[in-house]
C-alpha cells in the first residue's frame, strides 16, 4: 500500500469512529473540502466543525468499494450509511478524490447520493 492509499486508509478509519484527532491528522493546514451541491470550506478548524455535519448523528458506516491511485491523487468509491438526529438512516453512495500533498490530504472533494429506494436509488 503507498504512502497516500495508508493515508486515506488512516482518515477513513477515523471517520468510522469519530476520532477528530485522527482524521485531523491526515489532512493539510490549508485542507479544502467540497461536497458538490452541499458545501465548500477551508482550513482544518472549519473541516473539525464539519465532522458530523448537522442533523446526523456519528459515526458513519463506510465500506470501500474500491480505491485508485494515480499521481498524487487517489479516488475511492464508497457506500455506507449513517443515522440522521431524527433516528432514521441514511443510505449513501459516494465518490471522493484525495489531492495528496507530501503524504497527507490538501484537498477532497466529494460526491454523496442518497439511496432511498435500493443500492443505485
Amino acid at each position: 500500500m503507498s504512502r497516500n492509499t495508508e493515508t486515506v486508509e488512516t482518515y477513513l478509519d477515523g471517520f468510522r469512529r469519530n476520532d477528530h484527532a485522527q482524521i485531523l491528522s491526515c489532512l493539510t493546514d490549508d485542507i479544502e473540502w467540497t461536497v458538490f451541491g452541499a458545501f465548500h470550506l477551508k482550513g482544518k478548524e472549519a473541516y473539525d466543525a464539519a465532522i458530523e455535519g448537522p442533523g446526523f448523528v456519528p459515526p458513519p458506516r463506510l465500506e470501500v468499494v474500491r480505491m485508485v491511485e494515480q499521481g498524487d491523487t487517489v479516488m475511492a468509491e464508497l457506500v455506507g450509511s449513517v443515522r440522521r438526529d431524527t433516528g432514521e438512516e441514511m443510505r449513501m453512495s459516494m465518490a471522493e478524490v484525495f489531492v495528496m500533498r507530501d503524504g497527507k490530504i490538501a484537498e477532497r472533494r466529494a460526491w454523496v447520493i442518497e439511496l432511498k429506494e435500493n443500492d443505485h436509488r
